[in-house]
């Protein structure tokens, strides 16, 4: 399992895994559960099978199972008809399902045409240093993408990457990645981004944005401030994507957590 994206294997090493005491922490079990279960993701440990992951936690089955199930509903894990439990990889479709959510006003929704604008070397400037976690000034990679939705310029995407997390990233690796950025940062640099925190507000179209998207001065646009995480929360992007509304609209489905 993981990310060689080979099924779970039937034995490995346990050692990672301790008994996990019933009152731990003040939390559910298989809260407790899915904490053991991510920290073994993030640190690239693949797992035993289900019955030797339950005993060396000290725990049930379905108490297992209730924490495998959060994974696979929060897109970390995958599981496989007959074949078994993977890590989630993205994809074009993970991308299009959990983090693009710009359609058409009538409801027409399809995957962006991606443009290639700018990659830079820069010091991190004050926002994205603040969520990021980092200080103003540290290195930095900055990259502009213009997207495309049925041929019309829709989206300015500028990325803030810390660039120790991305030590070798080029602008050649950038631009002939075989798929989605974040399936670049998983494969390439083993970094997963498992969810993302966005702000969004209207604003006017400033200088930037009219020779990208090419709108009036001063156009009605909205920006969407996003900070990517991947396991335990770490920031690892940051991102502002400018969105020309007059023909297409932010579109989020929204769910209770059970």
């Amino acid at each position: 399992m993981w990310p060689n994206n080979r099924a779970m294997p039937r034995s490995t090493d346990l050692s990672a895994f301790e008994p996990i005491p019933p009152d731990a922490g003040g939390a559910p079990l298989y809260r407790l559960v899915k904490r053991s279960l991510l920290r073994a993701i993030a640190a690239g440990s693949t797992l035993p099978s289900e019955s030797e992951l339950a005993s060396a936690l000290g725990v049930s089955i379905g108490t297992l199972r209730h924490a495998t199930d959060d994974l696979v509903a929060e897109h970390i894990l995958v599981r496989r008809q007959g074949r078994g439990t993977f890590v989630a990889v993205h994809n074009a479709d993970r991308f299009m399902f959990q983090f693009f959510h710009v359609e058409r006003s009538d409801g027409l929704r399809q995957a962006p045409q991606v443009e290639f604008v700018a990659f830079e070397r820069v010091r991190m400037e004050e926002e994205p240093a603040q969520a990021l976690g980092l200080r103003t000034g540290e290195p930095a990679i900055q990259i502009d993408n213009r997207l495309l939705l049925q041929g019309r310029a829709v989206i300015h995407d500028r990325l803030t990457l810390p660039a120790l997390l991305f030590k070798g990233l080029t602008e050649k690796r950038f631009r002939e990645r075989p798929s989605t950025i974040y399936h670049l940062y998983q494969t390439e640099f083993g970094i997963t981004v498992t969810l993302a925190r966005e702000r969004a507000r209207a604003m006017s179209a400033d200088r930037s944005v009219v020779r990208i998207l090419g709108v009036a001065p001063g156009a009605p646009v909205m920006e969407v401030k996003r900070t990517a995480l991947t396991f335990g929360d770490k920031p690892v992007e940051y991102r502002v994507s400018t969105i020309n509304t007059a023909q297409y609209e932010y579109v989020h489905l929204l769910s209770r957590p059970a």
